[in-house]
């Protein structure tokens, strides 16, 4: 007898917080330690947002229902390439205690920039009083000693330094060498050379301690440069988790309310919501009338109205009037937590494009390394003898091997071929930027995807960013999705009534009254419908005996006072003896033609009239096809209705005919679909259940705020609120952002591409440029912020205005 497979379950992908990560080289050894831990079925890490969005293969149950953790593994194994990870907590953290942790983190950051600036001035008076333009009585002959420098070389190797030492040695050592490793082997090999230049004279080495300390200077001022635009980046989520307050009034029985942590609170517990609070977590209002702002989290810029039975989500502003609030959602379970989740974990997954730059980041620093010992070996052995002019033209400038200049001029005070090689080995170590590589992508990406979020609109990854960026097509579903999803009467005709006669009223009314009393036993929509229209007007139901439904066709039974009542459609009526005059047969071809479903109402064999349901189109849903159009997309409707209903609506919208389908099954949709899909990328706007395989097929599936979750879980962007405006919005911070990750592409591989040469000594024998490795420093420095800066300005992209 063979025994039971062990029982598999899916899992939520993890979001960790990696620490150490400082360029792309970072990034690809993580991706893959990640990869080759077992249970890790895809991983995408952020170099901006330093994260690890980890995919993990389904639970396999065990016989005792135990299944394997594992994140122990994948921290050990990030731990031994020098990387310390954790994963991200799934409880929002407290505003209070977010701004304190940022407080310690810039005082870090600040505390970095005033070493770096003090061993800048420092390097700059020693430079100043190595070359006797210091005349002030004093001290100042000591700055320009030799031991004096080779001791702020120490201390800045052995305090500031350190860290970027060590992590570069224990990168290089796990085989993953980085920006660290690169920086680290620069300043080392300034220090040792200068060590071994001032202690043996005679050996001809370059003596320059001052020139590890600016290095160190620049590196250091240039990271906290860069560290300022990444958080400009991350201010989305910031603002986000700023919605959801830390504290709330709990009531407690007829005792005044208390405040307690909203960490704390439960599902049941009840909460008093004053004006001008921010609902603290997701609950439904038990007392009280006012309205509220959902600007902040859906992008609705119209206040909406909320009273005893309305659902709020966490992070909407209460405007008017205090209310009394029943939590059903709490914590990490609360709309404001499970966005910002959202966020966090579309922010970590890369687009396709980031492919490219994270292959060549991988190899970029072994690349780097071979260059400059290739330049070393290339000036010390062979480019001395072969341009001899390079070193007088060093020796012209007056810095000798011996001295502690270092400009960017003539070979940087080198005066043999050794020195030369290595200072320009130095400069192509410093001046390669794997970093911007690294960036290029994430930090527009992470712009972009903040942007959005704060419109109320959610990507879930830099994938579905790139999608949205090259649609071709958007396919709409109508019910729900075009309009608003709620049918309503529009309009009640009585026939043989001449229009505007007293008794016109009273036999709608009637009419009404007969068409909900059958219809309170239907659940079908336009019974829903019917019943409203009652219910409005104050009506009372009528006993109904014999209720009968005859699927596609109406519903029938006897009602009190009436006898024999139908309601249904008017073909059904007239097989059952129903006269239907001419001018009925044409009222519903000028009703249906408005895109509105006929209900006919009969009693006792006589026509009594027509009530129109109609699911009214979205107010903005012409303009947002107008605009679509306007982009240059390809447009479609489908729909599982009637032809008159969808074309009704298309004529509405604006939409071809040949733009329409009809009576479509799921199936029927997701072949059009794919039929599409062969011209371009399509998208898909849906908002039912029977969305899901089409939502879920598509190359971008879009669910509008009001759909169901199944649509919701099965969509790459959700649009939160009941506009239709948000996909246009969307599509053009998309194309902004995607723009960006180019231009940052483009800068990233054409600023290694060109300074690098340069670097290596290419413009020293024509026209007797090089690059410091100060310099070098610097320009290494102003490329990661460049691509920082760029991303940046997409915040500039102006608001949304319909026309």
């Amino acid at each position: 007898m063979s025994a039971t497979p062990p029982a598999s379950s899916p899992r939520e992908p993890l979001l960790l917080d990696v620490e150490g990560m400082k360029c792309g080289g970072c990034v690809r050894a993580v991706e893959q330690r990640l990869l080759q831990t077992a249970g890790v079925r895809q991983a995408s890490v952020n170099l901006l947002t330093r994260t690890a969005w980890v995919d993990l293969e389904p639970r396999v149950e065990g016989p005792d229902g135990s299944a394997a953790d594992p994140l122990p593994a994948l921290l050990g194994s990030l731990e031994g390439l020098g990387f310390q990870a954790r994963l991200r907590p799934q409880e929002p953290e407290p505003a209070s205690q977010r701004e304190r942790r940022q407080a310690e983190q810039w005082w870090r950051h600040w505390r970095q920039l005033l070493v770096a600036l003090l061993l800048l001035l420092v390097s700059g008076l020693g430079h100043l009083a190595d070359a006797g333009l210091l005349a002030w009585r004093g001290p100042w002959p000591l700055l320009g000693s030799p031991w004096f420098h080779a001791l702020v070389a120490t201390l800045a190797l052995a305090f500031p330094g350190r860290p970027i030492l060590v992590r570069g040695a224990r990168s290089a050592l796990a085989g993953v060498p980085g920006m660290d490793t690169l920086v680290g082997l620069g300043v080392a090999s300034a220090y040792l050379s200068s060590l071994v230049g001032w202690l043996w004279p005679a050996s001809g080495w370059p003596c320059y301690f001052n020139e590890p300390v600016m290095l160190l200077g620049f590196v250091l001022t240039g990271r906290f440069l860069e560290e300022r635009a990444r958080y400009r980046t991350g201010r989305a989520i910031e603002e986000l988790g700023a919605l959801q307050p830390d504290h709330a009034l709990l009531l407690l029985g007829d005792d005044p309310p208390r405040q307690v942590r909203v960490g704390g609170l439960r599902p049941g517990d009840r909460l008093r919501l004053l004006p001008g609070d921010r609902v603290p977590v997701d609950g439904v209002v038990l007392e009280g009338c006012s309205r509220v702002d959902a600007s902040s989290l859906t992008g609705e810029s119209r206040p909406q109205a909320v009273e005893a039975g309305s659902e709020l989500a966490a992070g909407l502003l209460n405007l008017e009037s205090s209310l009394v609030l029943e939590v059903r959602h709490s914590g990490a379970d609360s709309a404001i937590a499970r966005i910002v989740r959202l966020v966090e974990r579309a922010q970590a997954r890369k687009a396709p494009i980031q492919g490219l730059a994270d292959r060549v980041a991988g190899r970029f620093t072994l690349v780097v390394l071979l260059l400059a010992l290739a330049t070393l070996l290339f000036w010390w052995l062979w480019g001395c003898r072969h341009w001899p002019e390079v070193l007088t033209v060093a020796a012209a400038t007056g810095h000798g091997a011996h001295g502690h200049g270092s400009l960017a001029h003539g070979g940087g005070g080198a005066g043999t071929p050794f020195s030369l090689g290595l200072q320009l080995a130095i400069a192509v170590l410093v001046v390669a930027c794997p970093c911007a590589l690294g960036l290029a992508t994430p930090t527009a990406i992470t712009v972009g995807s903040g942007l959005a979020a704060r419109s109320g609109l959610l990507f879930r990854g830099g994938d579905a960013i790139e999608t949205a960026s090259r649609l071709e097509a958007v396919l709409f579903d109508k019910t729900g999705t075009l309009t608003i999803g709620r049918p309503l009467v529009t309009d009640v005709r009585v026939v043989g009534a001449a229009p505007g006669s007293p008794a016109v009223a009273a036999e709608a009314a009637r009419l009404v009254q007969l068409a909900a009393s059958l219809e309170q036993h239907s659940r079908h929509p336009l019974a829903h419908a019917v019943l409203q229209e009652a219910q409005c007007r104050g009506l009372p139901l009528l006993t109904v005996s014999e209720a009968q439904t005859l699927p596609g066709e109406g519903l029938q039974g006897l009602v009190e006072g009436s006898g024999l009542v139908r309601v249904g459609r008017l073909d059904w009526l007239a097989r059952h003896g129903v006269r239907v005059e001419p001018a009925v047969a044409a009222l519903q071809q000028d009703l249906e033609a408005g895109g509105a479903t006929l209900l006919a109402v009969a009693a006792e064999g006589r026509l009594l009239g027509l009530l129109a349901v109609e699911d009214r189109p979205r107010a903005d849903a012409a303009a947002t096809v107008s605009r679509l159009r306007r982009l240059g997309l390809r447009l479609g409707l489908l729909s599982g209705d009637r032809r008159a209903s969808v074309e009704g609506l298309g004529r509405r919208l604006g939409l071809r005919t040949e733009e329409l389908a009809w009576e479509l099954r799921p199936e029927q949709k997701l072949e059009r679909l794919l039929l599409a899909h062969r011209q371009g990328a399509v998208a898909m706007v849906g908002d039912g259940i029977n969305d899901a395989p089409a939502l879920a097929a598509a190359d971008l599936g879009i669910a509008v705020g009001t759909g169901t979750q199944i649509a919701q879980e099965s969509a790459a962007l959700v649009v939160m609120g009941e506009g239709l405006d948000g996909i246009v919005r969307a599509l053009e911070i998309a194309r902004r952002t995607m723009a960006k990750v180019r231009q940052n592409l483009a800068w990233a591989f054409g600023y290694n591409l060109i300074v690098l040469p340069i670097a290596a000594g290419a413009l020293l024998p024509g026209f007797g440029l090089s690059l410091s490795p100060e310099l070098a420093a610097l320009l290494m420095a102003f490329s990661s912020i460049t691509v920082v800066g760029n991303a940046l300005l997409l915040q500039d992209l102006p608001p949304d205005r319909s026309p």
